[in-house]
């Protein structure tokens, strides 16, 4: 299955080299790990994301299995659909330009994922770095928790956990320059979706682990009790009070897995704010 525009084909002569050539562009490598490789490149005058997956392996495969992990991501096609789907419920995210699977051998799937790259953006984790020591204004912060927790509510409630939601993988858009940036100018991107998982609902346990990764990844940035208590109340599109009350295992799995991350990664505890 090949979804791109019959310029691109044309170009990287898809038709008859299929992915080579195209899996060979040169640009500035973003990540590269077994199996996968993101490349930032231009093509025509425009910068390009894309993600190259050449298999991760049956070794991988059957230690998940063995494991009773959960089963590894075999392909772009992943991403695709993640896409897609937070495009259809209105969540901002890449732009899509084209799509590549071929392969039936589920350890050695060749496929690619295309994206327009996204211009004048910040991630989270660069723009709130200072916030400790020079914190921004009430209505800003409280402008940026409200917008993360609508969107963390909005891929839940349509069936969507990120997996890997840490702030760095929203991106604030700074167009008007990033000193420029007011309570009314909030616009975030949600980004690298490539072990998105989508069902029908999404569960519990997959919902804590996404709100955790936030928590564990905001702990440094001087938030307070208030902070807390309104992404709670919003996330669960009630008042404060009554998500702590009416919620109370999930916060507490979301708590304590943030802890047990941080613990992990900086070895003390981090600062008690709830």
């Amino acid at each position: 299955m090949i979804v791109l525009p019959k310029i691109w084909k044309e170009y990287w002569n898809i038709e008859k080299k299929g992915f080579e050539r195209l899996f060979g562009v040169e640009g500035s490598i973003y990540r590269e790990c077994s199996g996968r490789r993101t490349v930032r490149f231009h093509f025509g005058d425009e910068y390009y994301f894309g993600k190259f997956h050449t298999g991760v392996g049956w070794k991988k495969i059957i230690k998940n299995l063995i494991q009773f992990r959960t089963p590894p991501v075999l392909s772009a096609r992943n991403e695709w659909q993640a896409i897609k789907k937070l495009k259809s419920i209105g969540v901002s995210t890449m732009r899509l330009v084209g799509y590549g699977k071929v392969g039936w051998n589920p350890a050695k799937i060749h496929s690619f994922v295309v994206t327009h790259e996204l211009k004048e953006t910040i991630s989270l984790e660069k723009y709130c770095q200072d916030w400790a020591s020079s914190p921004p204004s009430k209505t800003l912060k409280r402008a940026l928790i409200t917008e993360v927790a609508k969107i963390t509510r909005t891929i839940h409630e349509n069936g969507l956990n990120h997996r890997d939601l840490y702030i760095c993988h929203y991106l604030l858009d700074i167009a008007k320059g990033v000193d420029a940036i007011g309570p009314e100018d909030i616009h975030l991107y949600l980004i690298d979706l490539h072990r998105v998982q989508i069902r029908a609902r999404t569960p519990l346990r997959w919902r804590a682990k996404d709100v955790s990764a936030l928590l564990f990844s905001s702990m440094d940035l001087g938030l307070t009790k208030e902070d807390l208590l309104l992404f709670a109340g919003i996330y669960h599109n009630t008042t404060p009070e009554k998500s702590i009350n009416e919620n109370k295992f999930f916060w507490w799995l979301v708590k304590q897995r943030a802890v047990n991350l941080y613990k992990k990664e900086f070895k003390k505890n981090p600062q008690a704010i709830w």
